[in-house]
């Protein structure tokens, strides 16, 4: 939920973008209906219940969501207006009831009064006392139809398909090879000996995947036979597709086995897949696969954990000649997308699985799998993972890339140093890396963060000596700091990528337009003075207007792009 001082903050944006733009998840602007109270009212009723059952928020009441400027859009709430009447309002006709906490803000504008409704998270659904209702997905509000009740039951855990029992206690269930390939894993990732030392069933028992002597789906996904999967588990398989092309696959496997074994026989045919590329360090040569083991098994795990058991289809591996895909059954759930993921908090389809992993240290309760998968790529100079959500599926894509034998050597002494490099700062030097400069929209989006956010964590990498800025306030750009350019590409472009401070750039070109004068050759176009400058077609036009007023002799002559800039000798 957002405080107070982030709904003023976020005031002040509105002199450059309408409100509709600054909308969320977890925030809302309402423009306060003053030609019927009663439906004013409703308006907040409806969305105290769309915002709780969406996992709680901030409206904001008294602004045109689609005004610009402040002036205009801020328009108050009339001080007539009673917040013990509203969340009266609230309580009353909301079932279950919802009790959110109102706060006045005062504004120059408008009536002098803006309303903040703080709504708490609740258990939902939620409805209006007639029975109707809402959940906040991304900026909007849309009905608690079937399908989305459904998925309300998902995302609360209510209706855990892996926490249901199959029956009792039954070790003929059991596969001893998946129940030791569980233990190896574990022990990879370190989980406590004394947990992998006790016996199958109690190990079972302790990880909660036995309840009041019933065995669960999660205990037979986890180690069960081929025979009690198929049965019991109807919905869990997978396939490998070696894909030679869009249509035309090679090596083909498709099998039923538990989480462990599926893990484990998938790692094993990507194999003669992804070569090893050696990097000569010094006295050492370190080998790195083309799609790094932590990545590839983090999105295995996800796929397992969060495939949805009650749609049919398999989780599918692809391996293309470019590019290897990750796929399962069931979409986002509890507000996560696209653009959110890397630091959303986290959701299981599949609770007491996820627990169960968590414990053996398989997966990560905190969101951390995603991170994994984005810091071992980037790490080695290559593209992040592409995940998307198509229809009711997600799938992780990997493209192949060639290792930046330069770049790895530079985060690992950086790491060694005590500076490790995390996943916004190995995003933001990649791309710089790529692009000369990025303003603060563009690297916001690219961490998936708020541009508050990303400008403390830009300043932080200024004085670490990674970037430089230039430029102030909205026209801020960041670009890599010049030496680190030149330790990580020594192509001789460090000073032709970097922009010329604004009034240097206004002597230099105020300096050719003289020398081409003199010398009675033509003046310059836009178009040389952005190759000069590094500067945009508009800011090109910006600077030439200041100059133009600043010394009265600077001319354009024709329009659009054959025009060109002269200077104009003063009269003798």
């Amino acid at each position: 939920m957002r405080t107070q001082r982030d709904v003023e903050a976020l005031l002040d944006e509105l002199n450059h973008c309408i409100a509709d733009d600054l909308e969320d998840q977890d925030l809302d602007f309402k423009q306060w209906d003053t030609s019927s109270r009663d439906k004013a009212v409703q308006k907040v009723v409806q969305m105290a219940v769309c915002m709780t059952n969406g996992g709680g928020g901030t409206v904001v009441f008294g602004v045109a969501d689609k005004a610009k400027g402040r002036e205009s859009a801020v328009l108050g709430v009339s001080p007539e207006i009673d917040v013990n009447l509203l969340k009266r309002a609230v309580y009353d006709q909301t079932d279950p009831h919802i009790m959110p906490v109102f706060e006045e803000l005062h504004v120059p504008e408008g009536t002098g009064r803006v309303l903040i409704m703080q709504v708490h998270p609740g258990m939902p659904p939620h409805t209006d006392t007639k029975g109707g209702g809402t959940v906040r997905v991304g900026k909007d509000c849309q009905p608690l139809t079937g399908t989305m009740r459904r998925k309300i039951g998902v995302e609360t855990g209510e209706t855990d398909y892996t926490a249901e029992a199959i029956g009792r206690v039954d070790e003929s269930l059991l596969s001893p090879v998946a129940m030791e390939a569980l233990r190896t894993l574990a022990q990879r990732e370190r989980a406590p000996e004394e947990l992998l030392r006790r016996p199958d069933i109690e190990l079972l028992d302790t990880l909660g995947l036995i309840r009041n002597g019933q065995m669960t789906r999660a205990a037979i996904l986890l180690a069960g036979t081929e025979a009690a999967l198929r049965e019991h588990v109807p919905g869990h398989l997978w396939t490998f597709l070696q894909m030679q092309s869009d249509t035309v696959y090679g090596v083909r496997e498709d099998r039923v086995s538990a989480i462990p074994l599926s893990v484990q026989r998938i790692e094993d045919l990507l194999v003669p897949f992804n070569p090893i590329t050696t990097v000569e360090q010094g006295m050492f040569h370190f080998e790195y696969r083309t799609w790094p083991e932590i990545a590839v098994r983090e999105a295995l795990m996800n796929a397992f954990c969060h495939l949805d058991l009650r749609i049919a289809g398999p989780v599918m591996v692809k391996l293309y000649p470019q590019r290897l895909e990750i796929s399962n059954n069931g979409g986002f759930i509890a507000g996560i997308r696209e653009n959110n993921i890397l630091h959303h908090q986290p959701a299981a389809r599949n609770p007491l699985l996820v627990d169960a992993l968590v414990k053996l240290r398989l997966v990560n309760r905190t969101n951390l799998g995603v991170s994994r998968m984005y810091s071992a790529m980037l790490m080695e100079g290559k593209e992040p993972p592409v995940i998307r959500e198509i229809g009711d599926s997600i799938a992780v894509i990997f493209h192949q890339r060639q290792i930046n034998a330069v770049f790895r050597q530079f985060v690992a002494e950086e790491s060694q140093s005590g500076r490790s490099l995390g996943v916004d700062q190995l995003l933001l030097l990649q791309y710089l890396l790529q692009h000369a400069e990025m303003d603060t929209a563009t690297a916001a989006g690219l961490c998936q963060r708020s541009e508050a956010e990303t400008r403390e964590l830009l300043a932080r990498m200024e004085q670490q000596g990674y970037v430089e800025h230039g430029g102030s306030g909205r026209g801020a750009y960041w670009s890599l700091y010049p030496a680190l350019y030149t330790r990580l590409v020594a192509d001789g472009n460090t000073d032709k990528r970097r922009r010329i401070d604004w009034e240097a750039a206004k002597t230099r070109v105020l300096s050719v337009l003289k020398d081409r004068a003199q010398r009675g050759e033509e003046g310059l176009q836009n178009a040389e003075i952005r190759h000069m400058t590094r500067y945009t077609r508009n800011q090109v036009g910006q600077l030439m207007q200041e100059l133009t007023s600043e010394t009265g002799q600077v001319e354009q002559k024709g329009r659009g792009a054959g025009s060109r800039y002269y200077w104009i000798p003063p009269a003798s």
